[in-house]
């Protein structure tokens, strides 16, 4: 049964996670690439899957989920918008953005699993969430090095 603290932890990935999609949904408003405005879209559908089940996880467990994404997102958001308004944003910009925000949600995800107060039912939601996570990372990894192989 989740106690007090793994709840605490899952709101956390709740907001890191909604903070994910919200920067894929922006990313594919900024990509000019009709391919990766659908992947970044598709990305953002997959994080938001996520969010319903960690949602779904803490409710079922008498707690409130976490619904919003973070401040911090929602200003560094905001800077990335005007960046790419002022520099006119390529594609290679804004996967470099996104494979950077791919490494922070990734390192927060390997921290919950390394967090040993946590359940074992805990632990394993949040391993089948970290299948999600580490599929987009390593998409947008792979992305942003054949980009610079190619330039």
């Amino acid at each position: 049964m989740p106690n007090d603290h793994d709840l605490s932890v899952i709101n956390s990935l709740i907001t890191t996670t909604i903070d994910s999609a919200d920067g894929f949904e922006r990313s594919a408003e900024n990509a000019e690439s009709p391919r990766f405005q659908q992947m970044f879209r598709e990305f953002a559908r997959e994080r938001r899957e996520v969010v319903r089940q960690l949602q779904e996880h803490v409710r079922a467990h008498g707690g409130t989920p976490n619904d919003d994404g973070s401040l911090k997102a929602g200003v560094h958001r905001r800077w990335e918008d005007l960046k790419a308004a002022l520099s006119g944003g390529s594609d290679k910009q804004v996967i470099e953005e996104v494979e950077r925000g791919e490494d922070y949600l990734k390192a927060k995800y390997e921290t919950a699993l390394d967090d040993d107060s946590l359940s074992p039912e805990c632990r394993a939601l949040i391993g089948e969430a970290f299948q999600s996570v580490r599929r987009g990372h390593d998409r947008a990894s792979e992305l942003k090095h054949s980009m610079e192989a190619a330039s």
